[in-house]
C-alpha cells in the first residue's frame, strides 16, 4: 500500500507517525526493546498526547534476527499463525556500544542507534551493511476510513535486486513492483497468485520474512525506489532479517525457521502434462497426448485430468462423465501400464446439481 504522494508528501486522509527519537532502551543478555517517540522531544512538555512505538528486538535462531513493531499492544490474536521454530530464548548476544545496541546471532548484526534519533542496521560477520531502517523507515499509520496500519522501510543499495514473494506470475526481479501477498484465484496471466508467501531475498545476500498470517502489502522500489516496504493492516509487524551470504544459506535459514516439507517422491520431479482445459476430450484424444509425447522422446510421469473429467456442472462429486470415460478403471489402467501417474482436478465445494449436495446440507457440511 502506498502511503505517500510522490516522494514528499503524504497521502490525503492518511497520517504517518515514525519512529523517529529512541526515549530508552531496555537491554537484556539475548535481546533488547527500544521505545520510540514519533517526535523529536525537546523538554517533558513533548512527551504528553504522544504515542510510543515499541520495537523488539531478538534473535529466534542463529542468522536470524527479528523485529518487532507495535503501536497498541494486548490485542486478542485468533490466529492462524505461521508456526516457527525457532528457540524462544535464542542464540543471540546484546552488547553495548557507546550511545549504540547491538544484538548479534551468528554472521548478522543488528546496529540501534540511539538514544537519539532512532535506526536500525543489519550488518554481516565482515561489519559490511547488508540493509538498514532509515529515518522515517519505521511506523504506523491510519486512514480516513478509521484503518490502522504498521509499517517498515529497509534500504536498497545501488543495483541490489529482490527475488521471491511465493509463487508469482510478473517479472523475475521485483524492484519497480507493487505486490500484495493475498491468495487469489486469478489465473497464471495477472499479478495475482496461488501460493503467496511473506518473504524475499536479496541480491546483496540476505533475506527478510514478514510474520503476519493476513495481507501484508509489498512496495519494492516502486513507491521510493531505494527501500522495501511491507505493510499490515493491524496494531503490530513482525519481520526478519535473514544472513547469506548465499542464496542457498538463506533459504537453509528460512526454512530451518519456518519448517521444511517432507521430501515429495521421484516421480512427482518428473514432466506433467494436462488437458490443460481442453474442453472436449475423451481416452482417444488423452492417449493421443500420452502417445504423441512419446513419438517425440519426451518422457512423461504424471498425466492430469483437468475438470471436464467430471459431468458438467457437477463439480466436484468425484463421479467420471459416463458418456465421455464409459470405463475409467480400464482407462486409468491402460495409462498406467505406460508408467504413468494421474492427477485428478478437484474443486473444494459441491455444485448444487451434484445429489451429494443435498446430502451434504443435510448432514451440516457446507
Amino acid at each position: 500500500m502506498k502511503f505517500t504522494d510522490g516522494f514528499w508528501r503524504i497521502r490525503d486522509g492518511i497520517q504517518i507517525f515514525y519512529a523517529t527519537e529512541v526515549r530508552a532502551v531496555q537491554a537484556e543478555s539475548k535481546r533488547f526493546t527500544a521505545y520510540a517517540a514519533v517526535r523529536k522531544v525537546t523538554h517533558r512538555g513533548d512527551t504528553l498526547n504522544a504515542p510510543l512505538i515499541t520495537v523488539e528486538c531478538f534473535s529466534p535462531a542463529e542468522g536470524v534476527i527479528g523485529v518487532r513493531v507495535t503501536h497498541h499492544a494486548g490485542a486478542r490474536r485468533p490466529g492462524p499463525d505461521f508456526a516457527l521454530t525457532g528457540d524462544a530464548d535464542g542464540p543471540g548476544t546484546v552488547r553495548r556500544d557507546g550511545a549504540a545496541t547491538e544484538l548479534t546471532s551468528g554472521p548478522l548484526t543488528l546496529r540501534l542507534d540511539g538514544p537519539g534519533p532512532f535506526g536500525l542496521s543489519f550488518h554481516d560477520a565482515d561489519g559490511r551493511e547488508l540493509t538498514r531502517a532509515n529515518a522515517r523507515s519505521t511506523a504506523f499509520a491510519t486512514t480516513g476510513d478509521g484503518a490502522h496500519h504498521v509499517l517498515g522501510r529497509l534500504s536498497l543499495g545501488v543495483g541490489e535486486q529482490v527475488y521471491g514473494l511465493g509463487e508469482r506470475f510478473t517479472p523475475f526481479v521485483k524492484n519497480g513492483q507493487t505486490v500484495d501477498v493475498w491468495q487469489a484465484d486469478g489465473g497464471t496471466s495477472s499479478e495475482q497468485a496461488y501460493k503467496n508467501v511473506p518473504f524475499y531475498v536479496s541480491s546483496r545476500g540476505y533475506g527478510v520474512f514478514v510474520n503476519h498470517p493476513g495481507a501484508v502489502s509489498f512496495e519494492v522500489g516502486s513507491e521510493s525506489v531505494g527501500q522495501v516496504q511491507f505493510s499490515v493492516e493491524d496494531q503490530s509487524l513482525e519481520y526478519y532479517v535473514v544472513a547469506g551470504p548465499t542464496p542457498k544459506d538463506v533459504l537453509t535459514r528460512y526454512t530451518g525457521l519456518t519448517g521444511r516439507p517432507a521430501l515429495p517422491p521421484a516421480w512427482s520431479f518428473g514432466l506433467w502434462l494436462s488437458t490443460s482445459f481442453t474442453t472436449s476430450y475423451d481416452e482417444r484424444t488423452v492417449t493421443s497426448f500420452v502417445d504423441g509425447m512419446a513419438e517425440r522422446g519426451i518422457p512423461l510421469s504424471v498425466f492430469h485430468f483437468d475438470c471436464f473429467w467430471m459431468r458438467e456442472y457437477q463439480w466436484c462429486d468425484f463421479r467420471w462423465d459416463p458418456d465421455v470415460f464409459p470405463d475409467p478403471d480400464g482407462m486409468l489402467a491402460r495409462l498406467k501400464e505406460k508408467g504413468l501417474r494421474i492427477s485428478l482436478w478437484i474443486n473444494p465445494y459441491i455444485a448444487q446439481k451434484s445429489p451429494l449436495f443435498d446430502e451434504a446440507a443435510a448432514l451440516g457440511h457446507l
